[in-house]
């Protein structure tokens, strides 16, 4: 039987690892933290888990619902329409369907039709190939012309994207248009249940999930990979690696200098922080509300218990206060203290009322390689699978380009590596 090691146990690493035991495979799973499940991990906040950074899926997610359902999931996966606003001059406004859109009132009424006319155009694209070599400001800009510009689509890509908004590819605009529907769903219990159900599921058909077990290097040793660990190294006939090309390009040994020179820097991303506030009481109406107001520490506030119910937590109102950083940014220096101090003040711009006796407990996360910077070009930038290593594979969540992060894209990038592992394995 053919072993085979699958670096990293998040979606990627465990749908890969699932399709490969499935086809025939001994699997290894390596996963350096405590549980499965990547950036989707979760913590516990009364009876159910909390994503520690915010997560729902959309009705085109079709192969992570299929998943859940072969996994026994499926009836706990919840489907509703939370109102999604943004926060704009101190008001929070709703903009998350056809209606919403038309009633917009900071925009005249010809920049709300050609807003609600470019979203259904770029619906209606069903490809992003031909907008390669176009950022999305520009495109929007020629479009949208620059009044639903500079209050839409602008603010967006500054706030998720900082100094680099401008230089964004239209294509992964297209597939945050492109992808979402109006109709989001949620795993009750939190989506580390999905990710302890897949690594249970590996286990049970034979393979193994080694978490707290971080890789130390990948080189290889006669004419196979050999993945070294702190509890002791081991041969495999194949190897897929799902961490960010630059810390592949940092673990393995015998690559050649061309390809360490290109892709050691190669697909920049930006780092994730989240604060999340378990409060006594709720602190506004939208579910997620972007903030598009200047002056505000955090890009997103997403109240989780908008949408599921508090009973499920215990009784706590949940804030996630998020947002996507260069990683040198001080923000992440500071104390989980000093970050409350930074952030709880604003509050009370949203609601007058807020006072920080609210909160009730605090958790502050930070995560490298969260968002992937996907500039003009980025497709050209990201590392072929099948690395110079014979018998390596690298696929990660830049990969899932144009698509952005989505634990369906990852989950599906995975399962199709694992087929071409497998056929070149001859099983």
């Amino acid at each position: 039987m053919a072993e085979v090691a699958v670096i990293g146990a998040g979606a990627l690493g465990l749908a890969a690892a699932r399709r490969l035991v499935i086809g025939g495979a001994q699997v290894t799973v390596f996963e350096r933290g405590p549980q499965a499940g990547g950036l989707a991990a979760g913590f516990r906040v009364g009876p159910s888990w909390l994503d520690r950074f915010y997560h729902h899926i959309f009705r085109t997610d079709r192969r992570l619902i299929e998943l859940l359902g072969d996994l026994g999931l499926g009836d706990r996966l919840t489907w509703g329409r939370p109102p999604t606003a943004s926060l704009r001059d101190g008001q929070i406004r709703r903009l998350d369907g056809p209606l919403e859109v038309l009633t917009y009132s900071p925009l005249s009424p010809p920049a709300r039709v050609r807003l609600g006319l470019v979203v259904a155009l770029i619906k209606a694209i069903p490809d992003p190939e031909r907008l390669e070599g176009q950022t999305a400001a520009a495109w929007l800009r020629r479009w949208m012309r620059d009044e639903a510009t500079e209050d839409v689509g602008k603010p967006l890509l500054v706030g998720k994207f900082g100094r680099e908004g401008d230089k964004i590819g239209m294509p992964w605009f297209w597939a945050r248009v492109h992808d979402r529907t109006t109709s989001l769903g949620y795993l009750r219990g939190g989506f580390q249940l999905f990710y302890d159900a897949l690594a249970d599921d590996v286990r049970r058909r034979g393979g193994r999930v080694e978490l707290s077990c971080p890789i130390t290097s990948i080189e290889q040793r006669g004419n196979r990979p050999y993945v070294e660990t702190p509890n002791g190294g081991a041969s495999f006939d194949q190897v897929l690696c799902s961490l960010p090309t630059r810390l592949f390009v940092r673990l393995a040994s015998g690559l050649p200098d061309d390809y360490v020179a290109r892709f050691s820097r190669a697909g920049d991303h930006y780092s994730a922080h989240c604060v999340i506030l378990e409060l006594d009481r709720q602190l506004q109406s939208a579910y997620w509300l972007n903030v598009t107001d200047p002056g505000y520490p955090f890009l997103a506030l997403v109240e989780h218990t908008n949408w599921l119910p508090v009973g499920d937590y215990a009784g706590r109102h949940l804030v996630y206060l998020g947002n996507y950083l260069p990683p040198d940014d001080e923000l992440f220096t500071l104390s989980d203290e000093a970050v409350l101090d930074r952030f709880l003040p604003h509050l009370a711009r949203i609601n007058p009322r807020f006072d920080r006796s609210w909160v009730r407990q605090a958790h502050v996360f930070a995560a490298p390689y969260a968002q992937p910077i996907v500039r003009v070009g980025y497709r050209e930038s990201l590392a072929p699978h099948r690395t110079p290593l014979a018998g390596v594979w690298l696929a990660n969540m830049g990969h899932v380009y144009p698509h952005d992060r989505g634990q369906n894209y990852s989950a599906l990038l995975g399962e199709s590596i694992a087929d071409r592992v497998l056929a070149e394995l001859g099983t």
